[in-house]
């Protein structure tokens, strides 16, 4: 883990491009997020760094000579803190190489983005304890929690073939359903579609197949952090997941955002890491003192729902939950990657860890409609007079995410959009 941010993340910092000068702008030259891009006339996707409202194609301004964000990403850290210092150079006023990258600039409404990497495999984490509590509630109102949770990052295999681009509209799933009173299962749409406010992190370096990665070195395979959105059909969920967990309620469709925050962007914003008092330390392969002391990350978090008729009147939605990754999360990024490969689990550059519903302490803080409705049985009471217990077709989900502290430029994660589209006939 760093022990301070570079200049890099300078406040006093200010780009040529104007538009990331802008109060409240998501990509300041401070930021520098990595992503991917294709133009109108041409299907074959090019790698940039947002700046303001425009995209810096890095191969254009001579940053990499290749279009291969999987090879950009497994560059050690060190590397990358250079690259990251060479394209701050290049885009800070007054610098010698505007010419050279103003020529590579792209306006971002003129792009299409795409997933930020290819993305490998994919392993969701349920670091959310409040999220966790909440839901077992639901089910074991005196023992919420199951005895592992405060032992072991739970997390399981997902489905990398169905991770979608922020943008992309989704059909609602199909599967099998069963209400108490049914003598059998059936086969219908989902009836409880739900969203889940999560974080995606990008694995950078991979390790030696059978060579664990220590706790404090855990960061030096991590590249950065995306905004997600696991979405879950309730109901299909409820009938399948025992005894072996989540399976086509979940591989259906989950969105990221295009744009990949960097640990060098985040350093500013890092927190110290504790768990409450009386619960257990955590074992000795995942406790360190540079992670007590620098693991958090103080990145706030909000969900937005655009219904149809919201869109049709040009209302951009409602905020309808806000809550904040360290607050959120009972595990660290760097404990995530270090339980993975315990057992000699190898990784590889362009897999992705979903954190897991990150939900507030308290109820209007839910990361998910299962909370915020109490399991449909309170429905939310929307500002159009619409009320919703699940999402209804035509319904968009719009997660943002964010970092502020004073001394520091605020930084942003641009926005993960997915629209829900009825079932196939």
């Amino acid at each position: 883990m760093n022990a301070a941010p570079d200049d890099t993340c300078d406040v006093a910092l200010e780009s040529w491009v104007e538009s990331a000068n802008v109060a409240g702008c998501d990509f300041p030259i401070q930021n520098l997020p990595f992503g991917r891009f294709r133009r109108e006339d041409d299907d074959s996707w090019c790698i940039g760094v947002a700046i303001g409202d425009q995209v810096l194609d890095l191969r254009k301004a001579g940053v990499f000579d290749t279009h291969d964000m999987n090879r950009v990403i497994r560059l050690k850290r060190e590397q990358r803190q250079a690259v990251r210092q060479a394209i701050s150079e290049g885009l800070r006023k007054g610098s010698a190489q505007r010419g050279k990258f103003e020529a590579a600039l792209l306006s971002q409404a003129d792009l299409e983005l795409g997933v930020p990497c290819t993305i490998r495999d994919y392993t969701d984490f349920y670091v959310g304890i409040h999220h966790a509590t909440a839901i077992g509630k639901q089910f074991r109102p005196d023992s919420p929690l199951l005895p592992n949770y405060k032992w072991v990052p739970i997390g399981y295999h997902g489905r990398a073939s169905t991770i979608v681009a922020s943008g992309s509209s989704f059909h609602r799933p199909v599967g099998q359903t069963k209400a108490p009173d049914d003598a059998s299962p059936a086969v219908n749409p989902s009836a409880r579609l739900d969203l889940e406010l999560e974080l995606g992190i990008v694995i950078s370096r991979p390790n030696v197949h059978g060579v664990p990665i220590p706790l404090d070195a855990a960061e030096e395979h991590v590249f950065g952090i995306t905004l997600f959105n696991d979405w879950s059909a309730r109901d299909i969920q409820g009938w399948e997941y025992q005894p072996l967990g989540p399976f086509l309620s979940k591989n259906f469709a989950s969105t990221i955002s295009p744009w990949m925050v960097t640990l060098e962007a985040l350093e500013p914003f890092r927190k110290p890491w504790s768990r409450p008092e009386g619960d257990p330390r955590p074992l000795p392969y995942l406790d360190s003192q540079a992670n007590s002391q620098r693991g958090a990350f103080d990145i706030g978090l909000e969900v937005w729902l655009q219904t149809a008729r919201m869109e049709q009147a040009g209302h951009a939605g409602d905020c309808i939950s806000r809550s904040n990754f360290a607050q959120a999360a009972y595990w660290t990024v760097a404990q995530l990657v270090a339980h993975h490969t315990v057992n000699g689990c190898s990784l590889s550059a362009g897999d992705l860890f979903g954190s897991g519903t990150l939900s507030g302490p308290r109820p209007e803080q839910a990361g998910s409609l299962l909370e915020l409705t109490s399991g449909g049985k309170q429905p939310l009471q929307l500002s159009n007079g619409e009320k919703r217990t699940y999402l209804q077709d035509g319904d968009s989900i719009i997660l943002k995410g964010f970092c502020e502290r004073p001394g520091f430029r605020r930084i942003g994660f641009g926005e993960c959009r997915g629209k829900v589209l009825p079932a196939r006939a």
